[in-house]
């Protein structure tokens, strides 16, 4: 029995996400309550993971009570449902700040994340960690009990999920935390013992504690069922990853991914595998089907948990996963690692390096085998986890080539901005004679699509790579070349076409160069300040110039790149190449008076035309206003 000391009772205020929350659960979640108990009963399992890991060091805190479990109880009298365990509890301090903020980096990415679909908002709650206030779906009234391993003294927290909540000390004998939920008006089913284990059956029967009810038996005086005495556990309550594979149905290797990944869709694919040699470990993996909300954030790697001996030790073990790989969720479980590992540890271990290699390689077969045998769920993954793949290429060189042919891009050979080709389709469908691999990058399909550069591509029928994702600049400066074939960008230096440019061509471009020296020798002179170097191109067809990167030099695209994310760019002039047979081109030679005005003028446009910005529109408009009245 608890019993109230002589400290009195405190009211605190919620945080103010925390109200923000509370009203979401009430109002907004109602449809997916059963989420509720999933949430509650995953907690329970955290805090006896971590009285275990605790208790590697200070025994002690098992108290004399090593076997852990978690408890489900209901009281129709008192219409209240109990999930109670007996891991690592709270002390007054830890109950405050776990239950009365949320102090999760992150929160601001959570309310921007809501997107009105319950299904998917209800997923959301357990990737923040925020789901005790899930308890408020189906309880108007919580009571926490609990006290921490260690300690003599207990709390108990109280709330009706309003604005505020009341903590006080008490006596508990026992450690551990019971969460007691007051249910609101019309939630009768959940006085039910068929219900409850039904919702722990169907959303944490993997969990690898046992799950604890009391029996149920047929009372032939009062023609119903009744509760006994006696106990029985209603989950498997072994650790999933160390059953047989043939032990295992797909749909619970599905609900033990929702389970470690806080994510209420089914994963794209999942491997699980026991490795034996120079380090025993046991790995099930799964490759998301949507990407977390902060994907993007290299330092939130909370996707591997590890298990030594099936004692948990810790859920962000980011030493076993490269970061290109870190949307990748499951367990890792070694035989070798002592009990006690450390990051430190961790960091410089031998077989955490050997597991490392092998849940990469893991990772990487599966990715391959669905880009083989299941192309639209292989287009699924990279849209969602294409661009996190591609910081491999820098990353890990080990793998280079087997990353390389799994990158995907959309291309000039489809009217989309889907990227579904590959780097061996492309190198199927070179023209003869071609030798290279012709890319551009730009901020977007659009742009890349547009681009003048594509336009003597497009009249050979060559096709090009259109890369527009940020992380693309990046990754040219470690992709050279693919099955021997150079990779050329046909925004940066001179254009060479190798065997697709005839001799005729050749012999063409030198005699307009000849011809066109004087007007080059002038635009060189007035455009000093803005132009590196002016050329005659043949590259061009339509458009009257463009702007194109000298060898060894940064392109415009990644320079204006650099500049919005405020970091320093290389400065560089680009090279100004004009198209002799373009009738632009042909009054620029003939008009000396409005030389000025055609040279800034064909420079500006093929600024725009790749998207870049003018430094100075209102000189553009002016030049342009005087070109077209004297036309």
């Amino acid at each position: 029995m608890t019993t109230s000391t002589e400290q009195g009772k405190q009211t605190l205020g919620f945080q103010a996400e925390v109200k923000q929350l509370l009203q979401l659960m009430i109002h907004s979640l109602y449809s997916n309550k059963e989420i509720f108990l999933r949430e509650l009963v995953s907690n329970a399992s955290d805090a006896c993971d971590k009285l275990k890991f605790e208790a590697l060091k200070q025994p002690e805190l098992y108290e004399n009570d090593a076997d852990l479990g978690i408890r489900v109880a209901f009281d129709a009298t008192q219409r209240t449902v109990t999930i109670s365990d007996n891991g690592i509890g709270m002390s007054r301090a830890e109950a405050i700040e776990h239950l009365g903020t949320i102090a999760k980096s992150g929160t601001k990415e959570f309310f921007s994340s809501l997107s009105g679909d319950q299904q998917k908002d209800a997923a959301l709650i357990g990737q923040f960690g925020v789901g005790f206030y899930s308890s408020f779906i189906v309880a108007d009234k919580v009571t926490v009990l609990s006290r921490r391993a260690g300690q003599t003294q207990g709390i108990r927290w109280e709330s009706a999920g309003q604005g505020d909540y009341t903590i006080e000390e008490i006596d508990k004998p026992e450690r551990g935390t019971e969460v007691i939920l007051h249910l609101r008006e019309g939630e009768d089913e959940l006085l039910s013992s068929w219900r409850l284990k039904s919702i722990l059956k169907k959303y944490s029967d993997h969990i690898a504690l046992p799950i604890v009810m009391k029996k149920e038996q047929w009372d032939q005086d009062k023609k119903a069922m009744v509760l006994t005495e006696e106990d029985e556990t209603v989950n498997q309550a072994s650790a999933l990853w160390t059953r047989a594979k043939s032990d295992i149905s797909d749909e619970q290797y599905v609900e033990f991914y929702k389970h470690v990944a806080h994510d209420m869709e089914a994963p794209l694919v999942w491997t699980h595998n026991r490795v034996e040699g120079r380090s025993e470990y046991t790995q099930l993996l799964y490759i998301p089907s949507q990407a977390p909300f902060d994907l993007w954030d290299r330092q939130q790697r909370k996707g591997i948990k590890l298990y030594v001996k099936r004692v948990f030790i810790m859920d962000d073990a980011e030493q076993l996963m490269p970061v290109y790989l870190r949307f990748v969720k499951g367990v890792v479980d070694s035989a070798d690692l002592p009990l006690n590992v450390s990051r430190e540890i961790l960091q410089e271990s031998r077989d955490v390096k050997a597991i490392r290699e092998g849940c990469t390689k893991r990772v990487l077969g599966m990715l391959e085998d669905l880009a083989e045998n299941r192309k639209e769920d292989y287009a699924k993954f990279w849209d969602a986890f294409g661009q996190v793949l591609k910081e491999g290429m820098g990353e890990d060189f080990a793998n280079q080539e087997r990353l390389a042919k799994l990158l995907r891009f959309a291309s000039t050979r489809n009217d989309s901005d889907d990227q579904t080709v590959s780097l061996a389709d492309y190198v199927a469908g070179m023209k003869e004679g071609q030798d290279k691999i012709y890319y551009v990058t730009a901020e977007n399909w659009a742009t890349a699509k547009a681009s003048p550069h594509l336009e003597i591509f497009r009249k050979k029928g060559v096709e090009v790579l259109l890369l527009t994702d940020r992380v693309d600049e990046w990754m040219l400066s470690y992709l050279h070349e693919f099955d021997g074939k150079e990779w050329v960008s046909v925004a940066k230096g001179g254009l060479d076409l190798g065997k697709l440019e005839t001799e005729e061509e050749k012999q063409q471009q030198q005699d307009i160069e000849g011809e066109f020296k004087p007007v080059l020798d002038s635009l060189k002179q007035m455009l000093q300040d803005r132009a590196k170097e002016v050329r005659v191109t043949l590259r061009l067809t339509d458009s009257p110039s463009c702007l194109v990167a000298d060898e060894g030099d940064v392109s415009g695209y990644l320079q204006r790149m650099l500049k919005n994310a405020g970091q320093k760019a290389p400065e560089s002039k680009p090279i100004l190449e004009i198209n002799p047979a373009h009738p632009l081109v042909q009054k620029l030679k003939a008009d000396d008076a409005h030389f000025a005005d055609w040279a800034h003028t064909l420079f500006d446009m093929a600024l725009l035309a790749e998207g870049g910005q003018l430094p100075e529109p209102a000189s553009f408009v002016q030049r342009m206003n005087a070109l077209l009245l004297k036309v």
